[in-house]
């Protein structure tokens, strides 16, 4: 998945000439909290909510409120994690997408972003969790993969979690059984260390838990 195919057509961009309280009623309308703004089809920049109620007088043009914006982006040809890493870096609701030249595409939200990360990561699909621990030196995916493959089930994502000074790395396995019990037996077998295990309604909930708290932090 490419930021193009993300590239929402319901966020418009801000002209540099539209006025401060025009960029928060868009704001508003659209459960966002920035906005790209761009001068003749050239991206400025990006403005958020907060940056504008700082200003003493929002009904001054964007260009009047702001020498200078900041001005995160993505090509048109970054992956989705890409994206995401940016989204998490920047705190921002909204990605600009640009081309080889610099030249604005549109915008994508987080919020399509998040939700086409669930479903790419299975996060819905029937099955369990199994997370384990294995040292870095160790660390296979083929391997893994296999494990679960020979026990006639299949690999659905996997996640990585490094930490830090640690020579040991938690991998988040999502499989299509919802009993794991042979699965855990070959992995102890191989001498991984098993962290927990996860059924899909607890685990589901969760995450849809963590999704509507994110969804609802979004809307404030």
């Amino acid at each position: 998945m490419k930021a193009s195919d993300l590239i929402s057509d319901y966020i418009p961009p801000l002209k540099h000439t539209d006025s401060g309280e025009k960029a928060l009623r868009w704001m508003d309308e659209l459960r966002v909290s920035h906005l790209p703004v761009i001068k003749q089809n050239n991206f400025v920049g990006i403005v958020s909510d907060t940056d504008i109620l700082d200003k003493a007088d929002p009904s001054k043009t964007l260009d009047e409120l702001f020498d200078v914006l900041p001005r995160p982006y993505v090509y048109d040809h970054n992956h989705l994690y890409d994206m995401m890493r940016l989204f998490s870096e920047t705190k921002c609701t909204v990605l600009p997408v640009l081309n080889d030249k610099e030249v604005y595409m549109g915008s994508a939200s987080l919020m399509d972003a998040m939700t086409y990360l669930s479903t790419m990561a299975g996060i819905a699909d029937n099955g369990s969790v199994l997370v384990i621990e294995v040292s870095e030196r160790d660390y296979s995916l083929a391997h893994i993969a296999q494990c679960v493959e020979t026990n006639n089930a299949r690999l659905l994502s996997a996640f990585i979690t490094s930490h830090p000074n640690s020579a040991v790395i938690e991998v988040t396995l999502k499989i299509n059984q919802n009993d794991l019990s042979r699965i855990i037996q070959t992995f102890e077998r191989f001498e991984y260390t098993i962290v927990g295990t996860f059924h899909r309604d607890s685990f589901y909930d969760d995450m849809q838990r963590r999704y509507d708290e994110l969804m609802k932090f979004l809307d404030i």
